[in-house]
């Protein structure tokens, strides 16, 4: 270096483009708030209204359960095809893409006659938040440059997401006090639109240099929600036309003959949707299953305890709405209460501790369904309490098992996790129920038999809930390790 060269001064550092505030990224930061909103809203919002939607459209019990699965069903089978396919064809344009079918989709419920017409909308909006849900956080990492905007950024997201989820059942009575329950649906065409436009405007373009290359295991994502879809219809084959029958059994089979083929595809695929060696690593596998027992727990006493309060307590949607209170607290008190746990215990304790008041709450709840509300806000406190305590260490466990490059396939495979126990645990509620109380709900008020064969049926649903609970919990805890980590790479 010559001497000229060695004075002269340095050139300035090139001045990012990129926003330097959580204030200058505003409309995309919105939009990917709503976007975040709008799908987890969606996983619990009918829940109040179910029994307004059975009423309504005449639904039986085995229609409301597939009312409410059919969106986990497809939601959670199509998850990783969606991130796939952010990453083919550019996040941006797949989650734009994904906001205007998905708001359409709340629109095509005004022209809903049947349950089975419900249930298609429900399963086609469940496919198309697929297309959203795996690209949201990773826009977040293309919207900043600073790693303190980024955790500030999807710190804001996961209180507006957890939020929702919790708050929207409430919401929801309120709305239906007021407003014909298609309203619910119909709502989130105006967010997804303002998510949309946010979107637009907020971040730039892809860069055709960031697509990856391969194909798009479509073919995997049919298989896994077939497999799904035909082995949890099967319980409700059995319960309508007889476990024994030609119906059921040729059901069941054809679930089985898919889950065989999803297996056979994953392995032999050249651009596999999942690829099934990271199941060989013991935290992978024990984080998902132990994340999957706790939303079966949870689906299942979030679908029973709004059809508790209107049909055999006889209160209203509002009152039913405002009964998910403790949810809503629970969600959001007890998460500077995990950190500290996990900071102390480390994963696998803190998991044992959280498993251990989820299982205690059902049995909370197998006491409360016959002695009155005060018993069943107990159950719900304690039970989201023990779901934001697993939700949070599983997440970070099963992302941190994994290489830096699966991080997000990690994130994928976890959201599948509790969508995979959501609609088991509504399956396995609702055949029982059903079962109960027969498969056409009562119109009007019920009568004491009716309502004892309700409550009947819950308590040995919720039974069956704690057995799956105690047997996945074991099974997810021992794979954990004593890490003290908190936050996902």
């Amino acid at each position: 270096m010559s001497l000229s060269e060695s004075l002269a001064p340095e050139a300035p550092p090139r001045a990012s483009t990129k926003p330097q505030s959580l204030g200058a990224a505003w409309p995309a930061l919105l939009g990917l708030c709503l976007a975040m909103l709008v799908e987890m809203v969606d996983n619990s919002i009918l829940n109040v209204a179910l029994p307004s939607v059975g009423r309504d459209l005449h639904a039986g019990p085995t229609d409301l359960q597939w009312i409410v699965g059919a969106y986990s069903l497809t939601f959670g089978g199509l998850l990783m095809v969606g991130g796939t396919l952010g990453d083919k064809l550019g996040r941006r344009r797949t989650l734009l893409t994904g906001l205007a079918l998905f708001g359409l989709a709340g629109l095509a419920v005004l022209l809903v006659q049947t349950p089975g017409q419900l249930i298609a909308v429900r399963a086609v909006s469940g496919a198309f938040a697929a297309l959203m849900a795996p690209l949201t956080m990773s826009l977040i990492f293309r919207l900043f440059d600073r790693d303190d905007l980024r955790n500030k950024a999807i710190g804001l997201i996961m209180v507006v997401s957890m939020s929702g989820f919790a708050v929207g059942p409430t919401l929801a009575g309120l709305a239906v006090e007021h407003w014909p329950w298609q309203a619910l649906l119909v709502l989130n065409a105006p967010m997804a639109l303002i998510a949309w436009f946010g979107v637009r405007f907020g971040l730039s373009k892809d860069d055709p240099a960031d697509r990856r290359r391969g194909g798009t295991d479509i073919p995997g994502g049919i298989f896994s929600v077939g497999a799904l879809g035909l082995i949890l219809y099967s319980f409700t084959s059995g319960t309508e036309n007889g476990w024994g029958s030609p119906i059921t059994i040729g059901v069941l089979v054809g679930g089985i003959a898919c889950l065989v083929a999803f297996v056979w595809r994953e392995k032999t695929a050249k651009d596999p949707m999942l690829d099934l060696t990271l199941l060989a690593i013991p935290t992978v596998r024990g984080s998902a299953i132990l994340q999957t027992g706790v939303m079966v727990a949870m689906a299942g006493v979030m679908f029973v305890s709004t059809q508790l309060y209107q049909f055999a307590w006889g209160w209203s949607p509002m009152m039913a709405g405002l009964a998910n209170l403790p949810f809503v607290l629970g969600m959001l008190g007890a998460g500077p209460f995990v950190d500290r746990m996990v900071a102390r215990l480390g994963h696998r304790k803190t998991s044992m501790v959280g498993a251990a008041f989820v299982i205690g709450s059902l049995l909370i709840w197998i006491y409360a369904v016959g002695h009155g509300y005060l018993w069943c806000a107990i159950g719900m406190l304690i039970m989201t309490m023990g779901m934001r305590t697993i939700m949070t260490t599983g997440a970070v466990a099963l992302v941190g098992a994994l290489p830096e490059t699966h991080t997000s396939i990690g994130s994928a495979m976890n959201d599948t996790a509790q969508e995979l126990g959501n609609s088991v645990g509504v399956a396995v509620v609702g055949t029982v129920m059903a079962a109960a109380v027969g498969t056409m709900l009562p119109q009007g008020a019920w009568d004491p038999a009716t309502v004892a064969g309700f409550v009947h049926g819950t308590r040995i649903s919720f039974w069956i809930l704690a057995a799956a609970a105690v047997v996945m919990s074991l099974i997810g805890v021992r794979t954990l390790t004593n890490s003290t980590e908190t936050e996902e790479h």
